[in-house]
């Protein structure tokens, strides 16, 4: 059965590559490797908080005190 990737994996995953490029104990390959594939972990992350976030709907008081719900509106 295969996983499907997660946000939290990709991110652990990438703070995994981030911490092994910083250490300096690789040699030029496998840093160029480990870029690369932190490249990937930070679109599939960017992605999916792009997605996530046309999702939000804001949440707002009327001048009534009623609750209305209002979509998300990107800056």
């Amino acid at each position: 059965m295969v996983k499907k990737k997660t946000f939290e994996t990709a991110l652990k995953e990438l703070e995994e590559i981030v911490k092994e490029l910083e250490s300096g104990d690789l040699c030029l390959e496998d840093a160029v490797k480990k870029y690369e594939s932190g490249m990937q972990q930070s679109k599939f992350c960017l992605d999916l908080l792009d997605k996530t976030e046309k999702k939000i709907s804001q949440i707002s008081k009327t001048d009534d005190g009623n609750i209305k719900e209002v979509p998300f509106e990107n800056e």
